[in-house]
């Protein structure tokens, strides 16, 4: 016990030992605790880490060792393509002189064929297609020419240039006759606020201003002089009617027109008197230059006023016209009194509906018809079966004059003009000559369409009444005939012998409707006819004016060639003469003279309204690549486009250009401009060479201010385009045409509304004449279409039609051709001859065809293309075979050639690549076209996209949003 009691107070001596020295050493190394502390804490932080990474890094090693990389699998299928391409190699490697010369077994190489035919239809290896190369449009299809009517660089005198251009307006004169003019200017120094001239002075001088600017002014109804237009430097004051007015003898003075300088100005005076020399050295001049006018007159004047203005009886005189009819009242004095004509009452009527028993008697395409309770022994229309024996008559007496006249190059000068005229006019040339007799002169049966086929036989009860009757009409068509060669002013009385038709119709008969082609003049002898023109707006007609006995109806569509713009009806029993567009053309050949007092009749039905308006519209005529507004530039005045084709390009903030859009045949240019006083928006130049209409912004105010009815026309202009910029985005909105009441007016697409299609071929084994056969049959279901190559132009127009002397001859003919169809198609030759030139310049948009199982190609005439500044545009067309493959390699068709504005696969019917001969190839589609086209072939799609009426449907994707 005491032991432990010992070891007790040892062992409690030792721990309070140790604790004693721990505490001496804390006391001791109490200044180091802080120090210490962080190095403990830094070197757990460090072994925190050192974990860590560890970790991670184990578990980065784990998946790559769980998922190796993909690279490294091979696929079944790339092993096969991986084997098949070494199979390959080592096959195609082989020199083939190896295989020539040595003495391998046929069977060897049977074998290695084999293979390397099997290994190419099984692996089907996956080509690197090519990309298409995008590329910008050429520079010539979004600029202009920067020589406008380059004054200074020109050779000529700048009074002659400005004379030249402005005397175009008559059209083509050759050198001698130009010059001949140029000797009667004389130079005028005006001061400012001079006048040139004021209502009262004689209207009878052109004037042109070289240096300065003009105002014409109009007076309206109550005295105040309003400026309709400004004529700056190089334009003209002139109107084409008062120049007829001097030509034709009855020069008048000015009413309520004047022009004035409002700067000191140098104008040319050209006297109107100077084309009478001319005329009467060259007499087919005369006939051109008056029908020009007359052609200016109803396309220009009456057309635009009418449609885009809705003007209507404004346009017309409505008081009477009319010669005394001495010859048929010396005839009529000695009958027994009976109502006449001149006892009917003359006020407008309301068009009565066709009575049910008048049967038409188609002419050629007019709807004439001749209506009658009794049969009557005249001359008037002939049945259908007469008109056709003459027409083919006159066709072969054609035929046979062309055949004996091909070598007399001597005359072809100075008949030019005048085969041009009956060009124009749809009259075959010298149809009353042919030898061994006349047509005209050829006794022809004289029937008139009665309520029954049975009529127009004889019966042989009233032999007697038919007797007398026929004495009665022939004496009064000698007495109409006599008085009818005193309003024409006629020498030779014979020259209508055979050529005048006395036509009995019942009331209600519709004699001409508006739009016929076929016309004829109609001079009244008893009764009255009653002319009515439908609204723009609506399915009404509006009457116009009554043509009363001793007036002529229908001289002006036969003049110009151009359809009908008014229907003429007959709401009384009414009695005509009636001379046909041919017989007419044949009067003229013989005395040229006699248009100018058949148009002096047109001139004085104008109202004296529209004498006003022709100071102030011009007639432009604008070649290929000139602009007629740039963008900027101030908004004064709006055009319409008679022929040709405009195109308007817009600048961006960064100077690249972008196409606008198109404007074709009948669509107005710059009118909301106008209208808003803003600005031009675009520059706008010619495609092609066109002829516009201008209109200056005041007259436009003119005419507001005479007509507010106007004012609500416009307003409905303005309200359509804005509507269709809701509708369609800025570029689209609604134009008005001549034939339609609605249509596009800004053309946000380029392929709409095209007049002229050119096709040209890839290579010569292009059947590019089935081709155009084909399209132009997709064509005819949605409008008039017509072919011209260059045999027919040369079959229709002559062998040197061609030629450079012809050459406003043969402008004026398409021109008039793309007025009556709805698109003209022009066959491009093989190579690059005069005609495939003329396609080009005449094209809206240009077709290179080529086939597409060929390998992809440029043809030598694509190239002449290409380097030509063309500013049509150009889409490629491949035809494919209807049991061939499948199209392909597009893209290198499209990148071997420059800018293309589309592209297009047809497959073709099998006769398209049938190897026939031209006259079997057109016997061929003469049956063809008996059928109406299939709408659901790819021609019809392809005449869809080039008339403008194509309809996308989408279904899915980005396009459907």
């Amino acid at each position: 016990m005491e032991q432990e009691e010992d070891t007790g107070p040892e062992v409690g001596f030792s721990l309070a030992t140790l604790w004693s020295w721990g505490l001496e050493l804390m006391e001791q190394h109490s200044q180091s605790t802080m120090l210490l502390g962080i190095v403990t804490g830094v070197l757990l932080a460090l072994a925190l880490i050192g974990t860590t990474i560890i970790f991670v890094y184990r578990r980065v090693s784990q998946f790559r060792q769980v998922q190796p990389s993909p690279q490294y699998r091979f696929r079944k299928r790339d092993k096969v393509m991986f084997y098949g391409r070494k199979i390959m190699r080592k096959v195609t490697t082989l020199p083939h002189t190896l295989v020539e010369n040595t003495a391998a077994p046929r069977q060897r190489v049977r074998k290695r064929a084999k293979v390397l035919s099997l290994a190419k239809r099984i692996l089907r290896f996956k080509k690197e297609y090519p990309t298409l190369q995008p590329k910008e449009p050429p520079p010539s299809l979004l600029e202009a020419d920067l020589t406008e009517f380059d004054v200074k660089n020109s050779h000529l005198p700048s009074e002659v240039l400005y004379m030249l251009k402005n005397v175009r307006v008559l059209g083509h004169f050759e050198k001698p006759l130009f010059l001949e003019l140029c000797k009667h200017m004389v130079f005028v120094q005006l001061l400012e606020g001079e006048y040139v001239f004021r209502p009262g002075e004689l209207d009878n001088s052109i004037y042109v201003v070289q240096d300065g600017r003009l105002e014409v002014r109009v007076q309206d109804s109550d005295g105040t002089e309003v400026t309709v237009k400004e004529v700056l430097a190089g334009d003209s004051i002139h109107s084409l009617l008062s120049i007829l007015d001097v030509i034709t003898g009855h020069a008048a003075p000015y009413k309520t027109v004047s022009a004035r300088a409002a700067i000191p100005s140098t104008i040319l005076r050209l006297p109107a008197m100077a084309f009478q020399g001319v005329f009467e050295r060259y007499p087919e001049t005369l006939v051109r230059v008056v029908q020009i006018i007359m052609v200016r007159l109803q396309r220009v004047t009456f057309l635009a006023l009418h449609n885009y203005l809705g003007l209507t009886t404004e346009l017309f005189n409505p008081e009477s016209q009319a010669i005394p009819l001495v010859s048929v009242a010396s005839v009529t004095a000695g009958k027994a009194k009976k109502p006449t004509c001149c006892s009917l009452e003359e006020r407008p009527e309301r068009p009565p509906r066709p009575q049910e028993p008048c049967i038409p008697a188609d002419r050629g395409g007019s709807r004439t018809a001749v209506c009658g309770p009794l049969p009557k022994r005249s001359h008037p229309v002939l049945l259908p079966s007469v008109h056709e024996e003459v027409v083919d008559e006159l066709s072969q007496a054609q035929a046979s004059i062309q055949a004996s006249s091909a070598p007399a190059g001597a005359t072809a000068g100075a008949t030019s003009d005048l085969r041009m005229v009956c060009d124009r006019a749809w009259v075959p040339p010298h149809s009353e000559e042919r030898p061994g007799g006349a047509v005209a002169s050829k006794p022809r049966k004289s029937v008139v369409v009665a309520e029954t086929p049975s009529a127009v036989l004889p019966n042989s009860d009233s032999t007697l009444d038919e007797s007398v009757a026929s004495k009665k009409t022939d004496s009064i068509l000698r007495a109409a005939t006599q008085d009818l060669l005193t309003l024409m002013k006629l020498d030779d009385p014979s020259l209508l012998d055979g050529r005048v038709t006395l036509v009995h119709v019942a009331g209600g008969t519709v004699v001409l409707r508006q739009g016929d082609q076929d016309t004829s003049i109609l001079f009244v002898v008893s009764g009255l006819l009653h002319v009515y023109q439908r609204k723009i707006d609506s399915e009404e007609d509006t009457f116009l004016f009554m043509a009363r006995p001793g007036e002529m109806v229908g001289q002006l569509a036969v003049l110009t060639g151009e359809p009908l713009i008014f229907t003429i009806r007959a709401n009384r029993d009414c009695s005509f003469l009636s001379i046909s567009k041919a017989h007419f053309y044949d009067i003229m050949r013989r005395q040229p003279a006699v248009v100018l007092s058949v148009a002096h009749t047109v001139v004085r039905r104008v109202s004296s309204f529209v004498r006003q308006i022709d100071f102030a519209l011009d007639w432009m005529e604008v070649e290929a690549g000139r602009a007629i507004y740039r963008q900027g530039d101030k908004s004064d005045c709006t055009y319409i486009v008679l022929s040709g084709r405009l195109r308007a390009v817009i600048q961006k903030d960064d100077g690249k250009k972008r196409l606008a859009g198109e404007y074709g045949r009948g669509d107005l240019v710059g009118v909301v401009e106008t209208l808003t006083r803003q600005a031009r928006a675009t520059t706008v130049h010619a495609i092609r060479d066109s002829e516009l209409a201008k209109l200056p912004e005041g007259a436009l105010n003119s005419i507001k201010r005479q007509y507010p009815q106007v004012v609500t026309r416009l307003i409905r202009l303005l309200g359509e385009k804005i509507l269709g910029s809701l509708q369609q985005g800025a570029a689209a909105g609604h134009q008005f045409r001549f034939h339609t009441v609605g249509g596009k007016w800004d053309s946000g697409n380029p392929a709409s509304n095209l007049s002229t299609v050119a096709v040209m071929p890839v290579s010569e084994d292009v059947p590019l004449t089935a081709f155009t056969l084909e399209l132009k049959h997709a064509l005819s279901a949605i409008g008039p279409a017509l072919l011209l190559t260059s045999d027919s132009i040369k079959q229709r127009l002559g062998s040197a039609a061609l030629d450079s002397i012809h050459e406003y001859r043969l402008s004026s003919w398409l021109g008039q051709q793309e007025d009556i169809h709805r698109i003209v198609l022009y066959q491009a030759d093989c190579t690059l001859t005069p005609w495939t030139q003329r396609c080009i310049r005449q094209a809206d948009c240009i077709l290179v065809v080529g086939l597409g199982e060929q390998e992809p190609t440029v043809g030598e005439l694509e190239r002449m293309l290409e380097t030509s500044a063309a500013r049509a545009q150009k889409q490629l067309v491949l035809l494919h075979r209807q049991d061939g493959p499948a199209p392909a390699r597009t893209v290198d068709w499209l990148n071997m050639r420059g800018w293309c504005s589309g592209h297009l696969h047809l497959c073709c019917p099998r006769r398209v690549f049938s190897r026939r001969s031209l006259p079997k190839l057109v016997e061929l589609y003469e049956r063809v076209c008996q059928r109406p086209p299939d709408r659901h072939s790819d021609f019809s799609r392809l005449a869809r996209v080039l008339t403008g009426n194509a309809i996308a449907l989408v279904l899915g994707g980005g396009g459907a949003r």
